[in-house]
């Protein structure tokens, strides 16, 4: 839902200024805003909405729209406003040095570039370990086995989230072996799919369910709490990030792009550097619980160091590959019933 506090934006034309429509409502990125103005004097105007939000918004508002920033925490929904033509692509060594390439869009033949990767999630599988062993849960293929049947726990099929890794997984094991292994997740299902990553995280502590699918944010989230109930949660569960000894663990990505009709491009551009830089990438990860997205970032966050510290195998299927991949999973679901 979009704001309503912050929907009126100034159209102003100069490189003082940046306007940005953000789908990262993170309380934590406040100091982040802050201190790009701070540092470079460049004032922030700013529209809070989720990422359908946005698009939409975009689509309506076409060339008039005042956005010069675009913030999104769906990849497949980046590569979607790539596609529509949202986007401005830019032309900058400072991102193209500090994002690897299966984190940002594939450049044009101009060598500009559409989009850019900002921070990760990995998805991961959470397990009761009074059940089961990490060993059991290595690969996602392994979530399908009947051994399992009523012990997963996982939100809706056609969240962003899920869309992600099932298209990811069509890439990997084709359009027919993927189907048969949604149509397996949905005979171990313990419950019809509800709720969002940290509802299934609990509802494995509860013993509702034995195993669930969760982005690692929400878990670093619940590591980090201060309340006890979920200490005393993530001292029942244990946390697999599967398929490191073949592709590697799926990851989605929040992202950056320069809005197609923006007025202050130059400020545009320096606001997403700003965040690709190891100070606002730190952020990210230590006040965010995200892993960053720029190369030989260093971090303290607790949890994410519990998780590994980022030093786990992820997978590079191309974020337009995966995005390509979305309506035909989304048949894949209707016919198996994943809801």
């Amino acid at each position: 839902m979009v704001c309503a506090a912050t929907l009126t934006l100034p159209i102003v034309a100069q490189d003082r200024v940046v306007n940005i429509y953000s789908a990262r409502h993170y309380p934590t990125d406040e100091a982040l805003y802050s201190d790009f103005t701070r540092s470079t004097g460049i004032r922030i105007n700013r529209v809070d909405a989720d990422d359908a939000g946005i698009l939409a918004r975009l689509r309506a508002e076409g060339a008039s729209s005042p956005a010069d920033v675009i913030l999104l925490v769906d990849a497949a929904r980046l590569w979607r406003a790539q596609i529509d033509g949202l986007f401005l692509p830019i032309r900058s060594q400072v991102l193209e040095q500090a994002i690897p390439p299966h984190l940002r869009a594939k450049p044009s033949e101009d060598g500009a570039t559409a989009w850019f990767g900002l921070s990760t999630r990995a998805r991961v599988v959470v397990f009761d370990k009074q059940k089961f062993k990490p060993e059991e849960f290595d690969s996602y293929e392994k979530l399908a086995d009947p051994r399992f049947k009523g012990q997963l726990c996982i939100r809706s099929g056609s969240h962003p989230y899920n869309l992600s890794l099932f298209g990811a997984m069509t890439e990997h094991l084709g359009p027919q072996k993927t189907e048969a292994w949604l149509k397996g997740l949905v005979a171990n299902m313990a419950r019809t799919p509800k709720g969002g990553d940290t509802d299934q995280i609990r509802s494995v502590a509860a013993g509702e369910c034995g195993l669930a699918v969760t982005n690692t944010y929400y878990l670093a989230r619940l590591m980090r709490s201060d309340k006890a109930g979920d200490k005393a949660l993530m001292d029942r569960l244990g946390v697999v990030f599967p398929n490191q000894s073949s592709w590697g663990t799926h990851i989605n990505i929040a992202g950056g792009a320069v809005a197609r009709h923006a007025k202050n491009v130059d400020a545009a551009r320096r606001f997403l550097e700003y965040l690709a830089s190891p100070s606002a990438q730190r952020h990210f990860a230590d006040g965010n619980n995200e892993w960053p997205a720029a190369r030989n970032v260093r971090f303290d966050n607790p949890a994410l160091m519990s998780m590994g510290g980022g030093d786990f195998k992820s997978e590079i299927v191309p974020v337009s590959t995966v995005g390509m991949n979305q309506i035909r999973v989304q048949q894949m679901l209707d016919r198996v019933g994943f809801r």
